[in-house]
């Protein structure tokens, strides 16, 4: 059975496509940071908080290994840096994975994340032109990791529903 894994920066819509993607499929929808947050007996962010980036990121690698070892199939979610830490962009191309990169452009990301319920605690101060600064940063220091999935699909000016659809004709 394939493993669908979603990869992107966040607000590109990959816990939302992911849950759409299961439905239709009949396969489990897996967010990672959920799984992480069970691991742990807490959020994300108290993770980052009390044990730092370097044992969350440790938690996300282990997470993500042990996943990827299940035989049954399902559509996953990733973190947005989660291709970028401990050589993860690597089960991107194991040979069972059906690895996508939701491609969202730098002014699309800024607008999801500007309506957003607050939350994401390195954001949820930054003024607008910061914000779009911030992301277009990370999006570049992040391309080569999200190039390393199988397929791009850009999720510019699409619907969930309708990047769910571009996916799905991948097969």
């Amino acid at each position: 059975m394939k493993k669908i894994i979603l990869c992107g920066y966040m607000a590109s819509g990959k816990t939302t496509v992911a849950q759409i993607l299961g439905k239709a499929m009949a396969l489990p929808a897996i967010d990672l940071d959920e799984i992480i947050e069970q691991k742990a007996g807490k959020t994300v962010s108290r993770i980052f908080a009390e044990d730092g980036e370097i044992k969350f990121r440790r938690l996300e690698h282990e997470s993500l290994k042990e996943l990827l070892i299940l035989e049954e199939g399902f559509v996953l979610s990733l973190g947005g840096g989660t291709p970028c830490y401990a050589n993860n962009h690597v089960f991107l191309q194991q040979e069972d994975v059906v690895s996508v990169y939701l491609k969202t452009g730098i002014d699309e990301i800024v607008k999801r994340l500007m309506q957003q319920e607050k939350g994401r605690p390195l954001l949820d101060n930054l003024p607008y032109n910061e914000l779009q600064e911030y992301v277009a940063k990370h999006l570049f220091d992040r391309s080569y990791y999200y190039h390393q999935a199988k397929h791009i699909v850009a999720t510019d000016d699409k619907s969930p529903g309708e990047v769910a659809d571009a996916i799905m004709s991948l097969y």
